[in-house]
């Protein structure tokens, strides 16, 4: 067992505090590594005040995780001591049903194991995050940083990136294709970065004016004011899909409208609450689909790491000693953040 420094929440309602966990010692195919930065997502605070009622106390946060690797099981054969690796929402899965079989760990049909509030499949111990000094994973969940990347603008990329890379990539975002993204936060400015990269037109829709500059900066070739109907009007019918980030519910019905034939909405903002239900008829006189998508399966997140090695992208981040993170809580519920807050570890460690 190794004693590692955290931050834990031990219940809904107290601040994140210092607590000490063990990791356990290392398997044959695990990886241990000293956590250099870990992103803030809007998940952890949605379990930390346990929102989505399925929290286990104490939590320790944190799935948007870099690190260097500083020992490994016996049995590793795919990093070395002093590599620059990730983890991000995944630490295992069952590895054999349909899904897993196909690379889709995220949908394993036997329920992966999350980074932090998951139950680990061989000693049933509840899993605990990125909010810590150090991690130890299987080397099959564990990912490999391009070395050309700003560490701490890569780990947003491990929930953020991907979230909006698998659904890009799975409709076909590209040369050609009309591509929209709703809401400019954490989830958001990054499916702006990748669609761009694509090669695709994108087009960004926000309620506030004051993004439109910056959401041009990041790469929309287009801002519209949500809130203006004539300006929605002017889209309508002419996106091939549409990536929704927006993590309140609202209506969906205005977007429904801006998609062409066959084309595609796809949820990856996750609310408390649901959306109202869309009318169907919004549906079926264009065939047009109303999809969800849960980040990305192992590979799929080592080929966005790698696609974003080869075109320069990461997070837009703000860091933050591990002290400030009850702070950060509260100026990301007020959006105050451009984009993301990753906690530099050293903080913790000193």
């Amino acid at each position: 067992m190794s004693t590692t420094y955290a931050y834990a929440a031990t219940d809904a309602s107290a601040p994140l505090a210092p607590f000490e966990i063990q990791r356990r010692e290392l398997r044959a195919h695990d990886v241990q590594m000293e956590v250099l930065y870990c992103g803030v997502c809007h998940s952890d605070l949605h379990q930390a005040r346990n929102e989505w009622k399925n929290t286990v106390y104490p939590v320790v946060p944190g799935h948007e995780i870099v690190g260097r690797v500083t020992a490994v099981g016996p049995d590793v054969t795919k990093y070395k001591t002093g590599d620059l690796v990730g983890v991000g929402c995944l630490v295992d899965s069952c590895r054999t049903c349909a899904s897993c079989a196909e690379g889709l760990e995220q949908y394993c049909e036997n329920g992966f194991v999350g980074t932090y509030n998951g139950v680990d499949r061989v000693d049933g111990q509840i899993t605990y995050g990125g909010y810590s000094t150090q991690l130890v994973v299987d080397e099959e969940f564990t990912l490999r940083v391009p070395q050309n990347l700003d560490p701490a603008g890569v780990a947003p990329l491990l929930c953020a990136g991907i979230t909006t890379y698998s659904p890009l990539r799975t409709w076909g975002a590209g040369p050609g294709k009309k591509v929209g993204v709703v809401g400019l936060g954490g989830l958001g400015h990054m499916g702006v970065k990748l669609a761009r990269a694509m090669g695709a037109h994108v087009v960004l829709f926000t309620t506030s004016p004051s993004k439109i500059e910056d959401a041009k900066r990041l790469g929309a070739h287009e801002v519209v004011i949500s809130k203006n109907a004539q300006e929605m009007e002017a889209h309508a019918n002419s996106f091939d899909l549409i990536v929704n980030t927006v993590a309140a519910p609202h209506d969906l019905n205005p977007f429904l409208n801006l998609l062409k034939r066959d084309g595609t909405m796809t949820l990856v903002g996750a609310p408390e609450h649901d959306h109202p239900s869309p009318q169907v008829f919004n549906l079926i006189l264009k065939r047009r689909r109303l999809a969800g998508s849960l980040i990305g399966g192992i590979a799929e997140t080592q080929e966005m790491l790698d696609f974003c090695g080869e075109h320069g992208i990461t997070s837009d981040v703000e860091v933050i000693p591990m002290q400030k993170i009850n702070e950060a809580y509260e100026r990301m519920l007020k959006s105050d953040v451009k984009y993301r807050f990753v906690i530099d570890l050293d903080s913790l460690r000193k």
